[in-house]
């Protein structure tokens, strides 16, 4: 039997395969957030630059650990530590404790999410459950239902913030505009 024929209907003829990283849908999660923070503060969560990729046909139930970057696009249920940088992206539905450097949610996300670096919630997320990030970035759009909470003092030394009785802060004012 001939692979090949006069007629083109009995061809047979292999498919396109799209490469996932070309997807428009990616390069649109892929791209620099608002506010300044472009690819240098944010990482790159582009499948071909992760550790590891569930595409959107992918359903997992138990415990993942990822030792790299990772990409979500598919349903998991469970549990999910990255040690790096972990991306739910737009079609991805999670149910499960997220733990990671750092998180950015596109998709529908139920469950706890902690970070040690920054949880960033895209316009096309859905998330309820609690976040526990010394950074969260929620975008207009999103939806958040949950409570947020940031890491302890001693965790955030850098971070402290002196909150003066009304007394005091017009008086530090009122010396903060005399030096001026």
């Amino acid at each position: 039997m001939a692979l090949f024929s006069n007629d083109p209907d009995r061809n047979i003829r292999p498919e396109h395969v799209q490469d996932p990283s070309q997807s428009p849908a990616l390069q649109a999660i892929q791209s620099p957030t608002e506010h300044g923070a472009g690819p240098s503060h944010q990482p790159s969560f582009a499948s071909r630059d992760a550790g590891a990729y569930l595409n959107q046909s992918s359903k997992v139930t138990g415990k993942l650990t990822f030792e790299a970057q990772a990409r979500v696009d598919g349903q998991v249920e469970g549990e999910i530590n990255a040690k790096d940088g972990l991306m739910i992206g737009e079609s991805a539905v999670v149910t499960a404790q997220i733990k990671a450097t750092s998180i950015i949610v596109a998709g529908t996300v139920k469950g706890e999410i902690t970070a040690i670096q920054r949880v960033e919630i895209r316009p096309s997320a859905k998330v309820f459950g609690n976040v526990t990030t010394p950074k969260l970035i929620v975008h207009e759009g999103a939806m958040f239902e949950g409570h947020c909470a940031m890491p302890s003092e001693a965790v955030r030394e850098d971070r402290k913030v002196t909150v003066f009785p009304k007394e005091e802060r017009k008086m530090a004012q009122a010396a903060a505009q005399k030096q001026a």
